[in-house]
C-alpha cells in the first residue's frame, strides 16, 4: 500500500465481535459501501487478520441494503411509509409520551443492544432513567456473558471478560475452552491457541460437537448439553483426590474452600461420567494436562453460560482456577470469551437493568448518589433495578397494572433472537406503540410505528471496549446518507421533545467526557481515559483512574492484568462458589427425546440482520440447518438435506439435515440467524438463571421428525 494510500485510510475497528479487529478503511467510491478494507498489522490483537464478515462490513452501506430515510405507520393496520425526520420525531416523542401519562412511567420500556458504543449505551441509560423516568431498560447483552459476569464478580469482586491480554494465551501452558468455538464466532482469535500448542502447550476443548476449534484440540471432552457442571465438579474431584491443590494459595488468597471441596467431593469421576457422557479416562487426562504446567486459564463463553444454571456453572470453572492457584498470578487465570462488540462496555455504563455507569449499581445509595450528583439530579429521582431482557420482553403489551405498553428499541432484533422468539413476536404486536432505531429494515423494526434510520460504525466516532476490556476508538471514516442521524442525536431530539433541551450532546466526545466523571471511582473507571490517549496508544485497559486533583502523578498506565496482587472483594481474597450440580430445566422426555443446542456459523452474525444482507456470506451460509448424527438420522428415517422439523413445547423450526458424526448422538444443533421457519429460537427455552437472568439457549427438549410427517406449525402445548 503506498504511501499516499496509506494516508487517505482510517483507522478503526470491525463492527461485529467483541475482539474489535483492527482495520483501515479507504475511500473507494466503486466499492460496495464505497469503501475499501484495508489490513492494519500493528492492532496488536489480530494483526491484520480479518474474517469474512469483517472484510465485507462495508457491503452493508451500501444504497439499497440500507435505510436512508425515517418511516412511520400513519395507520394502525396500514404500511410503514417515507416520512420526514419532524414528523418521525414528533410521533415517537408523542407515543412515549402519551403511554407515560396514561399509564406511568414503567409502562414505557427501552431495549437495547451490545454493538452500541460506550457512548449510546451511557446515553441510552441515562435517556430512560432521567427523560422517561422508567425502570424499564435492559439490553440484548444480557443473552450474551451475563452468567459469567455474576460469577465473576462473586468470586474476583470484579467483571470483566478477560482479566488478562489475549497475548498472555500463547504462553500459558494448558487452556480449557468450554464451550466456545473462536474458529467461526472470532476466527482471527484462533491464531493464539494454535500458537498455544506450538509453545508446547495444550489445549482442551469441551463442547457436545466436534467443531473446527475442537479439531485443533490435544483433548476433546464432549459432555451432553447442560452438564457442564458436573464436568467442572468432577475434575475438581480429582485435582482433590489426587492431591493437585495448591493449599498454600488456598490459604493465602481465597476464602470458601471447605464448602465447595465437600460439594465437589459428592461428584465422583463414575458419577460424573454416567451424567455428562465424558469417560473417566478422559476426565483424568484433562486433569494432568491442566495441572502438569506451572500456568494455566479457563475460558469459557455461551455454552456453559446460555443455561438455567449457568452462574453456578461458570462458579464450579473459576473454583478449578482457584483450587490450583491458577487466578491472580502470571498467565493463569479464568475468563470469558465475550461475544458481541461491545458487550462489555454496553453493560458497564447503564443499558443493564440494575446498573449505572461505571459498573455502578442501582440498588446502592453511594452509587446513586454519585450518578445523580454529575447529572445534576436528586439521587431520589432515579427509579430502581427493572426487569431483565427477557422478563421485559415477556412484558410487552400486556393489559395489567406492570405491563410495558410502549418500546424504544435500539440496535437489537428480539423478534429473530430472544428465546422463544414467537412468543416475544406476538407481546412486541401487542404493544400499544414500537419505535426502533436500526440501520437496516429488520424482522424486529418491521414491526413498529415508527423506525428510524440511524448511522453505522464506519459513519460515526464513538468508543467500545473489546473482550480483554480495552477501551478503542472506532473513527468516522465516510458521510452517512443525507437521511440518517446518529443514536446520539435521536436521543437528543426525543429529549428535547420531551422538555430536556440540556444533558444529552449528539458528539460523543463530550459524552464521553461526561462519561468518565461518572464512572470515576467505580469499578469499571474510566475518568483516566481520554479520546486523544486511546488514539496514542491504540486502546487503555480499564479501570484506569484519573490521578486526583492538584497532584502531579503521571497517568494511570490502565490496567492490562488484573488481580495480581488482591481481588475487588473487600478483603482482597477470592470466594469459592459452594455448588452443586442440577438437571437442565427441561430434560428429554418420551415425547420430547432428543437435546437441542444453538450457536453460530462462521459466515453469519447474530440475528443476521446485517450479515444476511452481503451477497458473499449468503453464500458460505446461505441458511440454516439441523446437524444430526448417522444413528438418530437412521431412527427418524432421515437423508443428507431432508427437511427435518425440530420440535420442542414452544414451536418448531425446520431446516435441512445436516448428517455429521461431529455430533452426539442424543442431540441436535441449529444455527440462529435466520428467521422464518428456520428460526430455531422459536423452539429453545426462556427458563432462566436465578442469578444471572440468562435464558436457556443452550439446551432444550426436543423431537426431531421428516417436516412432512410433521404436525402443523406451533405444535405442542404453549
Amino acid at each position: 500500500m503506498s504511501s499516499t494510500a496509506a494516508t487517505a485510510a482510517t483507522d478503526t475497528h470491525c463492527p461485529y465481535c467483541a475482539l474489535q479487529c483492527g482495520m483501515a478503511l479507504r475511500p473507494a467510491p466503486a466499492a460496495p459501501g464505497g469503501l475499501d478494507v484495508v489490513e492494519r498489522t500493528a492492532f496488536e490483537v489480530n494483526r491484520g487478520a480479518l474474517c469474512g464478515k469483517g472484510r465485507t462490513a462495508p457491503h452493508v452501506l451500501a444504497a439499497g441494503t440500507r435505510l436512508t430515510g425515517p418511516l412511520v405507520r400513519r395507520e394502525r393496520s396500514g404500511e410503514l411509509e417515507p416520512a420526514g425526520w419532524d414528523e418521525a420525531l414528533d410521533r415517537v416523542a408523542a407515543g412515549l409520551r402519551g403511554v407515560r401519562e396514561r399509564y406511568g412511567p414503567d409502562a414505557v420500556g427501552v431495549f437495547g443492544g451490545g454493538g452500541l458504543t460506550n457512548e449510546k449505551a451511557y446515553t441510552l441509560g441515562k435517556f430512560t432513567r432521567l427523560v422517561l423516568g422508567s425502570s424499564q431498560i435492559d439490553y440484548n447483552g444480557r443473552f450474551c456473558m451475563s452468567s459469567a459476569a455474576a460469577a465473576g464478580t462473586r468470586a474476583f469482586g470484579l467483571d470483566r471478560g478477560l482479566p488478562f491480554p489475549l497475548a498472555d494465551i500463547p504462553r500459558t501452558g494448558c487452556v480449557i475452552l468450554v464451550g466456545s468455538n473462536p474458529a467461526e464466532t472470532m476466527p482471527p482469535a484462533l491464531r493464539y491457541f494454535t500458537e498455544l500448542r506450538e509453545n508446547g502447550g495444550t489445549l482442551i476443548v469441551v463442547d457436545p460437537r466436534r467443531t473446527r476449534t475442537a479439531e485443533q484440540a490435544d483433548l476433546h471432552l464432549a459432555p451432553r448439553p447442560g452438564t457442564d457442571l458436573a464436568l467442572a465438579l468432577g475434575l475438581l474431584h480429582l485435582v482433590v483426590a489426587e492431591g493437585r491443590t495448591d493449599e498454600e494459595y488456598i490459604a493465602a488468597r481465597t476464602t470458601g474452600w471447605e464448602e465447595a471441596r465437600a460439594a465437589a467431593m459428592a461428584h465422583w469421576p463414575e458419577l460424573v461420567e454416567r451424567v455428562t457422557g465424558v469417560p473417566v479416562p478422559e476426565l483424568r487426562a484433562a486433569v494432568r494436562m491442566f495441572c502438569a504446567p506451572e500456568a494455566a486459564m479457563v475460558l469459557t463463553a455461551r455454552g456453559p453460560e446460555q443455561q438455567s444454571k449457568g452462574t453456578d456453572t461458570v462458579g464450579a470453572w473459576i473454583n478449578l482456577c482457584l483450587a490450583t492457584g491458577r487466578a491472580g498470578r502470571p498467565l493463569s487465570g479464568y475468563g470469558c470469551l465475550t461475544g458481541q462488540g461491545n458487550g462489555q462496555g454496553g453493560r458497564e455504563h447503564g443499558q443493564k437493568a440494575d446498573q449505572l455507569p461505571g459498573y455502578r449499581m442501582l440498588a446502592d445509595a453511594a452509587d446513586r448518589e454519585h450518578v445523580a450528583r454529575v447529572w445534576g439530579v436528586d439521587p431520589d429521582v432515579l427509579p430502581g433495578p427493572g426487569r431483565s431482557a427477557y422478563e421485559l420482553l415477556d412484558a410487552l403489551g400486556r393489559d395489567t397494572p406492570d405491563g410495558v405498553r410502549a418500546l424504544l428499541l435500539m440496535a437489537s432484533n428480539p423478534v429473530v433472537s430472544a428465546p422463544r422468539a414467537a412468543h416475544v413476536e406476538e407481546r412486541m404486536r401487542a404493544l400499544d406503540f414500537l419505535a426502533v432505531c436500526d440501520v437496516v429494515l429488520s424482522e424486529s423494526a418491521r414491526l413498529a410505528d415508527v423506525v428510524l434510520p440511524v448511522t453505522q460504525w464506519a459513519e460515526e466516532t464513538g468508543t467500545l471496549t473489546n473482550l480483554e476490556g480495552r477501551v478503542l476508538l472506532r473513527r468516522k471514516a465516510v458521510e452517512p446518507p443525507p437521511g440518517c442521524r446518529s443514536d446520539l442525536a435521536v436521543l437528543n431530539a426525543l429529549a428535547a421533545r420531551l422538555g430536556w433541551e440540556k444533558g444529552f450532546p449528539a458528539d460523543p466526545e463530550e459524552v464521553f467526557e461526561e462519561l468518565r466523571r461518572a464512572s470515576a471511582g467505580g469499578r469499571a473507571d474510566y475518568s483516566g481515559i481520554t479520546y486523544r490517549r486511546i488514539a496514542r496508544e491504540d486502546g487503555v485497559f480499564w479501570p484506569c483512574p484519573e490521578p486526583p486533583a492538584g497532584e502531579a502523578a503521571a497517568p494511570h498506565p490502565g490496567t492490562p492484568r488484573l488481580f495480581l496482587d488482591r481481588f475487588a472483594t473487600p478483603d482482597g481474597r477470592a470466594r469459592f462458589a459452594p455448588v452443586a450440580h442440577r438437571p437442565a430445566a427441561e430434560e428429554p422426555s418420551a415425547e420430547y427425546p432428543v437435546l437441542l443446542t444453538t450457536g453460530r456459523v462462521l459466515a453469519q452474525y447474530q440475528s443476521g440482520a446485517q450479515t444476511r444482507r452481503v451477497d458473499e456470506l449468503n453464500a458460505a451460509a446461505p441458511g440454516p440447518f439441523v446437524q444430526v448424527h448417522p444413528r438418530l438420522a437412521e431412527r427418524i428415517g432421515a437423508a443428507e438435506g431432508d427437511r427435518l422439523a425440530v420440535v420442542s413445547r414452544r414451536g418448531r423450526a425446520v431446516a435441512p439435515a445436516r448428517i455429521s458424526r461431529d455430533i452426539r448422538p442424543d442431540t441436535v444443533f441449529m444455527p440462529f440467524h435466520w428467521p422464518g421457519e428456520g428460526r430455531v429460537n422459536t423452539v429453545t427455552n426462556p427458563a432462566l438463571d436465578p442469578a444471572s437472568r440468562m435464558p436457556e439457549f443452550k439446551v432444550c427438549a426436543v423431537r426431531v421428525e421428516l417436516a412432512e410427517e410433521a404436525a402443523p406449525d406451533g405444535a405442542g402445548p404453549r
